[in-house]
């Protein structure tokens, strides 16, 4: 099955990349401030996050260590909870190579002397850094990671010539794959902290060297706005099953917002929505289950017009 291409509206997934001394944490609270908060800063760095509050309103997490990637995904959670807009983490790389990260997981499992070794050691820790990078793609925050970068060699053999040692330039201190999960990377330069787009999705900052600031957030945020809606789309698909299924569409979102408690089809999220689409699919492959929905939806619909709560039966 195929539909027309669309972009919908997204939230940020942005990489700033940088050796010591580039301005990963500034730059970082600058464009969150331009996109607007609140904003939460998850701190690795030895409380350098607090050294800017004089100038950015945010809030601060602070991991002293170990940086385990259950310790972010904690972290994440929490300012998802809470409500930030936009979250700072601040820096991705201890979860890979700090102490209690994932390399330091897989050293220790490959020493455990359970039949384990550097190769089979990675069973074990690389779903745990897939659980974070989920975490991160999954979240409903704006999120902006810092990676410190290191130089990076290869060593070109030439058939009938010496070896030599060629400089790649800068490498994340992170899994190398992780740029491809990212909407947009940028490197930052230590003179004169320039900015440069390794990879954009948006195409704002293609072939540009800038200094990033409260301005870049606000064009990222145009940007990431200015696609389709994905929850009207959900929503727009579920009209469109429940007019194929023939169903009382007063009376299914009467039962929508019973089981999740909304007082709104607005208070009903994307995961919410999804789960009901996953429901009128199985009610359209399943004729039992359709007949079962009807029911149901025909017993809201006796007692709404009574005038009683409309207090749903469980679907079983």
């Amino acid at each position: 099955m195929y539909r027309k291409a669309q972009r919908k509206q997204a939230k940020l997934r942005l990489a700033l990349a940088g050796p010591s001394g580039s301005g990963k944490t500034y730059s970082a609270l600058r464009i969150a401030t331009g996109i607007g908060g609140p904003i939460a800063m998850i701190d690795t760095e030895r409380r350098s996050g607090d050294l800017y509050s004089d100038e950015f309103d945010y809030d601060i997490s602070p991991i002293d260590g170990p940086f385990g990637p259950a310790e972010y995904t904690s972290r994440i959670k929490t300012a998802e909870r809470a409500g930030y807009n936009v979250l700072i983490i601040d820096s991705l790389s201890h979860a890979w190579a700090g102490t209690g990260g994932i390399l330091d997981i897989k050293d220790r499992v490959a020493k455990s002397g359970k039949g384990m070794n550097d190769f089979t050691a990675w069973r074990t820790a690389t779903p745990m850094h897939n659980e974070l990078v989920d975490t991160i793609l999954t979240s409903p925050c704006h999120i902006i990671a810092t990676l410190r970068t290191k130089t990076a060699y290869d060593v070109i053999q030439e058939e009938g010539k010496k070896a030599k040692v060629t400089k790649l330039g800068l490498a994340f201190i992170q899994r190398p794959e992780l740029e491809y999960e990212f909407t947009v990377v940028l490197d930052l330069s230590v003179d004169g902290h320039i900015a440069t787009s390794t990879k954009d999705r948006t195409h704002l900052f293609d072939g540009k060297y800038f200094v990033p600031d409260e301005e870049t957030g606000r064009q990222l945020a145009v940007w990431l706005n200015s696609g389709v809606d994905p929850k009207q789309d959900l929503i727009g698909h579920i009209h469109s099953l429940i007019n194929a299924l023939h169903l009382n569409t007063n009376a299914y979102w009467l039962y929508a917002a019973t089981k999740y408690q909304a007082a709104s089809i607005d208070e009903i999220d994307q995961l919410q929505l999804q789960e009901q689409i996953n429901l009128l699919g199985q009610c359209r492959q399943n004729p039992a289950k359709l007949d079962q929905f009807q029911q149901l939806l025909a017993q809201i619909a006796g007692r709404q017009s009574d005038g009683s709560d409309g207090q749903r039966e469980a679907m079983h």
